[in-house]
């Protein structure tokens, strides 16, 4: 019960990590508002939590809209009385070589990643800071240290780590420190869809992948979840301004 009577507000939340994060957090005593853009996936998930006895609710939040955030925020703290974490996980993928990527990929995958944590973190901050309390968690990528076929991503994971610095400078006087984890390879929904999308055997994927992580197994959105509890928890108080790179080996 590390998290008890904390409130949780995540993004991203219908599957994958967010999901995972959110299911972690709520059997840690946390109460948790899980958002996405996917409505019936959000809505599944949380019911799915429900029946195993956690408080939880959901709301279909588009993180691009800031109209949209600020309403589900306001809602978060209306039905619990607070709000003390927050989980910037929402994203999104649009790869391609840079001659080929399109306006659209890049300015959805900007969108999404920043403005989405600019937008939450920022109607967050407002009731931390009265409350003098909280913890903001950013995901990240090892894609954050480039990767091949993801100019727009890349630069959006590394974006994530300023934005998370500097967060942390600007609010650690109020009692809120701001740390993102950067997941190396994770099989997740995401993960597999863009193996089917570039037309490559997901098993064989995984495979590759084994032979380059130094403990010989790719993650689990579990792992993840566990690294955004540090952070969240009491322990982390004077952990502040951090990229945890949650990969299996170590990252440069």
């Amino acid at each position: 019960m590390r998290l008890k009577d904390r409130v949780a507000f995540i993004t991203g939340a219908g599957r994958g990590i967010g999901k995972a994060i959110a299911r972690r957090f709520a059997r840690e005593g946390a109460k948790v508002c899980l958002t996405d853009i996917d409505e019936a996936g959000v809505y599944t998930s949380a019911e799915e939590l429900e029946k195993e006895g956690l408080t939880v609710f959901a709301v279909r939040v588009d993180v691009t809209d800031r109209g949209q955030v600020e309403a589900a925020v306001e809602e978060t703290v209306n039905r619990y009385g607070r709000l003390d974490i927050l989980v910037n996980n929402a994203g999104v993928i649009r790869d391609n070589l840079l001659f080929k990527m399109s306006d659209e990929d890049w300015e959805t995958v900007m969108n999404v990643h920043l403005k989405g944590a600019f937008y939450c973190s920022r109607a967050a901050q407002k009731y931390m800071v009265e409350q003098k309390y909280g913890r903001i968690i950013n995901i990240s990528s090892t894609s954050a240290l480039g990767n091949r076929g993801q100019a727009n991503y890349a630069a959006a994971k590394a974006g994530l780590q300023g934005f998370t610095k500097t967060l942390a400078i600007e609010l650690g006087k109020f009692g809120i420190t701001c740390n993102a984890v950067a997941p190396g390879f994770i099989d997740t929904e995401m993960t597999r869809a863009t193996a089917a999308r570039i037309g490559v055997d997901f098993d064989q994927l995984l495979e590759m992948w084994v032979k380059e992580i130094p403990v010989g197994r790719v993650g689990k959105p579990e792992d993840i979840a566990t690294a955004c509890l540090f952070f969240a928890s009491e322990e982390a108080s004077y952990v502040n301004g951090q990229v945890l790179y949650v990969a299996g080996g170590p990252k440069d």
